[in-house]
């Protein structure tokens, strides 16, 4: 065989190497991402479904997918190429980025609180009449889409801490594989949640009596989930919210409020005895929700302050 060819083939045999070890690399960095993300994928996938409930059964799977295509935007067109870019030049960044995000959420999450308690609704529900259910279907999605960005920003962020040593390629690809994997996930499991009741009905309708009441289950049930779903994600945005802007000051050398809430939490573990690591995440949540309920409270009545006022100045 020509020296030539066989130089050739040892190029390619040893390409055929580093990149079967890039792929491991990306394997690796998938997993740590998606394992240390799961915390804000369940959040999640418990806020989405309050964007969809009420509509008519039709258009639920719609709005998911165009929620769905929002959040693959989200993560690969504007998220991705940002981390990659404050990853390599400005990482200072990254934690006050986030904190404006969890501010966002802690607002969003306030402002469901004060309206389940009588406050003032802003903005159209399903509860008054809809001028132009186009429009308002459209303002749901964006308003699911923007949550999305700060959650997904989270997720990012996270994958993203988990293969900083990597080089560029391999932290490309695997927050790319994060982000699409995540996102299927998340949102297949939305979609089974919202039309579990029409399975339920198509099942009430089968031969055989057990098929027939598990059906009639499912039918009478999924409006109770869904009505658990929406506050859990109400304290979701609050939790996430809180607990970035715990995180967030303790990375700007502000510890005193994160070590308070650790503290709450190692005392709940050390109370549980066997059950100390689930308690003691709970009452970290806590906390945090704590935190993102009173923070997004300042903020909303500085919001509808200044709205009045240019209200007023309109006038």
């Amino acid at each position: 065989m020509p020296s030539g060819l066989v130089a050739l083939l040892d190029d390619v045999a040893v390409i055929a190497r580093a990149a079967a070890a890039s792929l491991d690399d990306v394997g690796m960095g998938v997993a740590k991402a998606g394992s240390k993300a799961a915390g804000v994928v369940i959040d999640d996938a418990a806020v989405t479904p309050g964007y969809v409930t009420d509509f008519t059964p039709e258009r639920e799977l719609p709005i998911i997918w165009k929620i769905t295509k929002g959040s693959l935007f989200n993560k690969l067109v504007i998220l991705l190429p940002i981390a990659l870019l404050l990853s390599a030049f400005l990482p200072w960044l990254i934690t006050p980025i986030l904190m404006l995000g969890g501010s966002y959420l802690a607002f969003e999450g306030a402002e469901k609180v004060i309206e389940k308690f009588g406050g003032a609704h802003h903005g159209e529900t399903l509860e008054d009449p809809v001028s132009d259910v186009a429009v308002f279907e459209q303002a749901r999605v964006s308003g699911a889409i923007r949550t999305d960005l700060i959650l997904s920003a989270e997720i990012m962020a996270i994958a993203l801490a988990q293969v900083a040593d990597s080089t560029l390629l391999t932290r490309a690809v695997a927050l790319a594989l994060v982000g699409i994997l995540i996102t299927v996930g998340v949102y297949g499991a939305v979609a089974l949640i919202v039309k579990m009741d029409d399975i339920g009905l198509h099942l009430a309708k089968k031969q055989g009596k057990g098929t027939q009441a598990f059906g009639r289950m499912l039918v009478n049930g999924m409006p109770k989930v869904l009505t658990v779903l929406a506050s859990v994600g109400t304290l979701a945005m609050l939790w996430v919210g809180g607990g970035i802007i715990l995180h967030g000051l303790e990375e700007l050398g502000v510890p005193a409020p994160a070590h308070l809430a650790h503290g709450f939490e190692h005392w709940l573990a050390a109370l549980a005895g066997p059950l100390g690591a689930v308690l003691g995440w709970i009452g970290y949540a806590l906390a945090s929700a704590v935190v993102g309920l009173v923070l997004g409270a300042v903020i909303a009545v500085l919001v509808h302050a200044i709205g009045k006022l240019r209200g007023a100045n309109v006038h």
